[in-house]
């Protein structure tokens, strides 16, 4: 098709003036093909790739054919996904700037009802919204379609792939039958057919056949890596090329929370976009995008159509896309408006053949790439290094240093050795400290095989079987200890215990174990002035039950600084009593144990990412446990907060089932990272 200037379609001067400012002349293929025929009032079935152009294909006319004088909706436009709405209206606003009188609102689910209501009742003339929102409008009475022109539908076949049918019917139904209809999409299935031969006449069908359905000026590359050992290629392939801007896909929105996560570990400036968040919290991340404020968007195929950055430098398909059409849209994203880009996708065991039909669905051949080796990566960091330095040298915007070379110089130092220490002190600065190991740790050493666990289920007790001789005495698998050794065969365990909190210690003296009504106490070892109690027999079949010690006796066995610490006051009348301060300690925390609590010694100890700077009380740790495990309080043991951390005590038993819970969760909006001290 011959290139053809916007100037040659008639366009009025308000337009025009704003396609210049836009910093476009040629129009692309998709639009030289439609804008003439919409703008004659024929109805348009426009099909191309994704990137070529569409939505100003169609904003054009649509704003060239409204009448700024009417204060009622003209241009009805639909879009699949709030995304993509946005996407549409600010393209609309865009060319529409100079063209006083013409108000476009877009209208999507997760915006304000008052704003939207608002727009509408000033006459907004272009509508944009998805099928849901606008059909909640008119099931409201607050939109109304009778003067409606032309309608607009964008991205048919995902609407319809997301079960809108019956609403877009609903809506079409809605609009006078004089109305223009123009259907854009990048694809033309049968079901879409059957809708356009339905709701619209003698469309004229605009088609851009190109041998290739992906855009041209992005490479195609795979890579076949084991699942376990994607994070480490990813990250050695953003060191290698230098990538700074880029869109990764994954499948579900779980891989992407915990992808999201690996790379803010590791320093880079990550942040996702999925189905389950808000759209206050999209639109965040999205503006954060497009001004550069992150490095990398994660995103699930709901962002694939909705995504207009045009200076992405690439696309990693994290995980493969599972069919064709998904993956034209998603590399889409990069090499738009003639610029170059990468789409690189990951591919592992059988997925190898999903990457032929992609070939096949796409007319276009998918290189497999060869993994980089730890010395390319090392190589590719030093060459922008170098790239940098010489930029620095070329341009002379450097303060000269002489006195200081003259002196180390002077003191024996050659040249040369000079500037490898600065070298050494540049690079060492600019490189961060946790991206550095990673591209070390990719090739991994062989698994190490579990070791067998025969013995771990045979203790001492006699098996049920007598196939195995029996062991000759003095040669048990494992030693008891010495005290269990000398206890009597028909003596049971004789201890009492008191509460201990998880900062307090009873004196160091030998004591015995048994439980007593429930509660932990401890009991201190007989002395001149305390007498033992007489023990009595067991009666069959059941354990002694021991008296528990007054009050007093139970204080008495502790330190005296530790009793101090049980009955310092609060700071506030109001905490907890287990959420005490002691004076000139601003961290410690006591809490008494609680009934069946877990003994003194049974605690294992974990560090989390929270401290006084996020508010964090003792009992915002104990409640997130608690809800998020749904175990019960007294499993929490010594809270002892920092100013940027802090560290838990929590029962043995349960400390995986806690660390693998509360990995994920929020602690008053701060996400929580937690792992053994």
């Amino acid at each position: 098709m011959t290139p053809k200037l916007f100037s040659e379609f008639g366009l009025s001067e308000g337009v025009l003036k704003a396609i210049d400012k836009l910093g476009f002349e040629q129009a692309t293929p998709i639009q030289a093909a439609s804008i003439p025929i919409l703008m004659s009032g024929k109805d348009v079935v426009g099909q191309s790739q994704t990137g070529s152009g569409k939505t100003a294909a169609f904003a054009v006319p649509a704003i060239e054919k409204t009448d700024p004088k009417l204060r009622a909706v003209q241009v009805l436009i639909l879009c699949p996904t709030r995304e993509l709405a946005v996407q549409v209206s600010e393209e609309v606003h865009k060319l529409s700037i100079f063209k006083h009188g013409i108000n476009a609102l877009p209208i999507y689910g997760g915006q304000s009802y008052e704003r939207q209501f608002y727009g509408l009742k000033q006459g907004a003339q272009i509508v944009i919204g998805t099928p849901g929102r606008v059909m909640d409008h008119m099931r409201r009475g607050t939109l109304r379609l009778d003067t409606v022109k032309m309608v607009i539908l964008d991205e048919v076949d995902v609407m319809l792939n997301m079960g809108f049918r019956d609403d877009i019917e609903l809506i079409l139904q809605a609009t006078p039958k004089e109305r223009q209809t123009v259907f854009f999409s990048a694809t033309i299935p049968r079901p879409i057919q059957q809708l356009i031969e339905k709701y619209s006449r003698n469309p004229q069908q605009v088609r851009i056949e190109q041998k290739a359905m992906t855009v041209p000026t992005v490479e195609q590359v795979y890579y076949e890596v084991d699942r376990r050992y994607k994070i480490e290629l990813l990250t050695r392939l953003i060191d290698l090329h230098d990538l700074k801007l880029g869109i990764i896909f994954c499948n579900t929105k779980r891989m992407v929370d915990d992808l999201v996560d690996h790379l803010e570990a590791q320093g880079y400036m990550a942040d996702r976009l999925h189905g389950d968040m808000n759209q206050a919290q999209r639109d965040r991340v999205m503006n954060k995008f497009r001004k550069s404020g992150l490095e990398f968007l994660v995103a699930t195929d709901i962002a694939a159509r909705g995504i207009d950055v045009d200076d992405v430098q690439v696309v990693f398909n994290y995980d493969l896309p599972y069919d064709g059409e998904d993956y034209v849209h998603r590399i889409g994203r990069t090499g738009r408006v003639g610029r170059s880009g990468r789409a690189i996708s990951f591919v592992s065991g059988r997925e190898l053949f999903q990457i032929r039909v992609i070939e096949r669905y796409t007319n276009m051949r998918i290189h497999r790439a060869r993994i980089p080796t730890e010395a390319e990566v090392g190589e590719a960091r030093a060459n922008v290094f170098l790239g940098k330095l010489r930029g620095v040298l070329q341009s002379g915007e450097y303060q000269k240093q002489e006195q200081l070379l003259e002196r180390l110089l002077e003191e024996g130092f050659s040249s040369t050795d000079i500037a490898s220490a600065l070298i050494h002190l540049l690079k060492g600065s600019e490189e961060t400290p946790a991206r550095a190991p990673r591209t070390e740790e990719y090739e991994r050493p062989e698994r190490i095989e579990r070791p067998q666990r025969e013995g771990f289920r045979d203790g001492p007790r006699q098996r049920d079987n007598d196939r195995r001789p029996p062991r000759p005495e003095g040669r048990d698998r494992f030693e008891r200890p010495q005290h269990f050794a000398k206890r009597g065969e028909n003596q049971p365990p004789r201890v009492t215990k008191m509460p201990v909190s998880s900062s307090v210690r009873p004196a160091k003296q030998p004591t015995q174990e048994a439980p007593v009504s429930g509660i932990a106490h401890t009991k201190p070892a007989p002395t001149a002035s305390t007498p033992p109690p007489p023990s009595k027999p067991a009666a069959a079949g059941k354990a002694e039950i021991q008296k528990t010690y007054s009050d007093a006796e139970i204080l008495a066995s502790v330190k005296p600084e530790t009793h101090q610490m049980i009955e310092a006051k609060p700071q506030h009348k109001s905490a907890p009593p287990w959420e005490r301060r002691g004076r000139g300690e601003k961290t410690a925390t006591v809490r008494p144990r609680k009934k069946d609590g877990p003994s003194a010694g049974q605690f294992t100890r974990l560090h989390m990412n929270l401290g006084e700077e996020m508010s964090i009380k003792p009992i915002d740790i104990v409640n997130s446990i608690a809800g998020e495990t749904g175990l019960p309080g007294n499993v929490v043991g010594k809270v002892d907060i920092r100013e940027r951390h802090l560290f838990v005590e929590v029962a043995a038993d349960h400390a995986s089932a806690i660390l693998a819970k509360l990995n994920r969760a929020t602690i008053k909006g701060n996400k929580v990272k937690i792992k053994a001290a």
